[in-house]
């Protein structure tokens, strides 16, 4: 027969449970409760369920409205320390930009936006950033437009140092090597503003796409054929060269077109867009002429930079995406303090992969 509950069980005081037994904690409704319950404001019963499409936020109205991310220090949520970066990343809109011959392009670009952020705020408004980059959209690009940006959000948002980024693909017209053929091929670049204790820098980076033929591979592909009347190739591969560079302050405009030139100077077996039978037989002829280790192709490049006094720091990273193994060759050149680092990314070399 089972035990009559007891007085203390009824009001909540259990006793030590027996063996055997597993100790819930039932909270049973008190007259506490209905007296904090009938003291607590009343909420709405019925929610309306259609969007008010004639609701006019009026100044008053929009003054009531919560704002967490820009509350006070008590709000901070984990350690109470200062962020370098925060803001926001793909924001995109059309942009136009002018050619080194005077021509006018719209381009979809990509911007990403950041500011420092004070241990003791809780958080920016990230909507300010936009804001404050579509004030200056419509003017043709310049680093003095991104500048301005620069200054107008730090303005607005009340910050010390801050980035912004702006990413995209830059088309130039490229004739093939012996038909007479052109077409267009698009270049990944990205500029920078970048402000940190009271310095400012101007930073270009772009992506150089260009065919690898080994120098190795290619003489005992040679050997082969000399000793042994063998036909054999050498392996060649798609290769990738991110160069960043910051721009020397008082010099002349360093022009989109001028770098892609300047990389062509350094490595000639840029990849072809419009190719004939006697364009991909010019390109063999070209790779051989050319052949080159990821060693060489970092120091091609910078040496083509060094020369170039509208440069000033520089970075070259380059990725050989190898035909003959499962891996990739790579190699990393730094001229000066802007990109001397310990770490790098761990996804650098990946976001190489050149998909045509």
């Amino acid at each position: 027969m089972k035990p009559c509950p007891t007085i203390s069980k009824i009001k909540g005081i259990r006793p030590a449970p027996l063996k055997g037994e597993i100790a819930v904690n039932i909270h049973l409704p008190s007259m506490d409760d209905a007296e904090s319950n009938a003291e607590a404001p009343d909420e709405p019963q019925d929610l309306s369920r259609t969007y008010a499409q004639d609701f006019v936020a009026d100044a008053d109205y929009i003054r009531s409205l919560p704002d967490l991310q820009n509350g006070p220090t008590s709000l901070i949520r984990g350690a109470q320390k200062f962020i370098q970066h925060v803001g926001i990343s793909n924001f995109r809109l059309p942009i136009q930009f002018e050619t080194r011959d005077s021509d006018s392009l719209v381009l979809e670009t990509s911007v990403t936006g950041s500011v420092s952020l004070d241990a003791e705020k809780k958080g920016i408004n990230m909507s300010r950033i936009m804001r404050t980059f579509y004030r200056q959209a419509k003017e043709t690009f310049s680093f003095d437009v991104m500048a301005r940006t620069l200054d107008d959000y730090k303005t607005d948002l009340e910050s010390f140092d801050a980035r912004l980024q702006m990413r995209l693909s830059f088309p130039m017209q490229v004739r093939s090597l012996r038909s007479g053929l052109s077409g267009f091929q698009y270049y990944n670049i990205a500029l920078e503003v970048v402000e940190r204790a009271g310095q400012r820098h101007k930073i270009v980076h772009l992506d150089y796409v260009y065919s690898s033929t080994c120098p190795c591979s290619l003489e005992l592909s040679e050997h082969a054929r000399r000793q042994r009347g063998q036909l054999a190739t050498p392996h060649s591969q798609r290769s990738v060269a991110r160069i960043s560079v910051v721009l020397a302050e008082g010099q002349p405009r360093l022009w989109f077109e001028d770098l892609v030139e300047l990389c062509r100077k350094a490595v000639a077996t840029e990849t072809q867009v419009m190719v004939k039978r006697e364009d991909e037989q010019a390109f063999a002829e070209l790779n051989a002429a050319n052949p080159i280790f990821v060693e060489d192709a970092a120091r091609l490049f910078c040496e083509q930079l060094q020369g170039d006094p509208r440069i000033g720091d520089f970075r070259v990273i380059a990725s050989h995406q190898e035909s003959l193994h499962s891996h990739d060759a790579i190699s990393v050149l730094t001229e000066g303090a802007t990109f001397a680092q310990t770490s790098m990314d761990p996804s650098t070399f990946a976001s190489l992969f050149h998909v045509g």
